[in-house]
């Protein structure tokens, strides 16, 4: 199914071939000057040369100490869509260098680009989450996201969002929850993130599911995983997309650690689709399905279901990933323990 994908093309007024690149000691300080100016023309084509430079972590470093990052933090509020695009943009690139990272999150920069997240300019908006996604991904940068109090926003945008955001806004769900879930728990999230399981989209798809999964690393998370998300889960164990099955049996994994879990898998019927997966050899997700399969197995319903089946784990014995061959030795014990 085809979908809209969000133009990063400038207005045709917009050339950026006639944005004069500066050169020597004295380009990025008279770039920082031309920000600053009220003419329009002169701050859009200022932006045009500066996007250039920042793929330079060099350059980056030196836009930082010449203090860039406060003019770019006053340019995200531009009544021009056009700045507001290009500011985004370069902080997008500053992002990808570590020396960027650091300095977005010294400068004050993650809480500001919370006014971004109603710009009315979808590119805008992506590029803002682009920032945030490259940001989740370093511990401290998942720290400042939930310090700024952007949980709740970002789990409120899921409902609305074009799918290329709501795959950005899950990717930083999915590392920002791993430091810490009450936020988004109190947000209603695992509501949300259950609609997301049946979404269209495969990729929407797992990453709901992975960010369910650290969820439920957490213990609240694991207590509010209910019954109707792990119906949910186990129906997409046989989803085609091998991404979902594995997302999905990590979720379900977490999930049944908790009692309710365990006795909703088992009453959602989760057995025999996590033993298909055991038995792919070619299954991404064998090895939470494996792990899965062993919590279930400590129930005594699950350990007389499984008994039946233990040839499956005897064959990933000699499966090539030491984790699965360890993970099987351990559902075999399990499953033949006897009172």
């Amino acid at each position: 199914m085809a979908h809209a994908r969000i133009s990063a093309n400038l207005p045709p007024d917009i050339d950026p071939t006639k944005a004069p690149i500066a050169f020597g000691r004295r380009a990025l300080p008279k770039l920082n000057e031309e920000l600053q100016s009220p003419e329009l023309l002169t701050q859009q084509r200022a932006l045009m040369a500066l996007c250039d430079l920042v793929h330079d972590p060099e350059k980056v470093y030196e836009a930082i100490k010449l203090g860039f990052l406060d003019t770019l933090k006053t340019l995200l509020l531009h009544h021009n869509s056009t700045v507001r695009q290009k500011t985004t943009q370069i902080l997008y690139i500053m992002a990808t260098h570590n020396v960027g990272r650091q300095g977005i999150i010294q400068n004050g920069v993650i809480s500001a680009l919370t006014e971004l997240l109603d710009d009315p300019v979808d590119i805008c908006r992506k590029n803002t989450h682009q920032i945030y996604e490259m940001m989740a991904k370093l511990p401290e940068g998942a720290v400042g996201i939930l310090h700024a109090g952007l949980i709740p926003l970002l789990v409120c945008k899921l409902k609305a969002e074009p799918d290329e955001i709501q795959e950005l806004i899950l990717d930083t769900l999915s590392n920002c929850l791993r430091v810490e879930a009450s936020e988004a728990l109190a947000t209603g999230a695992i509501t949300i993130l259950k609609e997301k399981l049946t979404h269209l989209s495969a990729t929407i798809r797992s990453k709901a599911a992975w960010v369910l999964l650290e969820i439920g690393t957490h213990p609240e998370g694991k207590s509010a995983i209910r019954e109707e998300v792990i119906a949910v889960l186990v129906s997409l164990l046989e989803d085609t997309d091998p991404e979902v099955q594995t997302s999905a049996a990590g979720a379900l994994m977490f999930a049944t650690l908790k009692p309710h879990g365990r006795f909703s898998a088992l009453g959602a019927k989760a057995i025999p689709p996590l033993l298909k997966l055991v038995a792919e050899e070619t299954s991404k997700a064998r090895l939470n399905a494996i792990k899965t399969l062993t919590v279930l197995a400590e129930l005594p319903e699950g350990r007389k279901t499984l008994l039946d089946h233990t040839d499956t784990f005897q064959q990933c014995l000699n499966d090539p990933s030491e984790a699965v061959r360890r993970a099987a030795k351990i559902a075999i014990s399990v499953i033949r323990w006897k009172p």
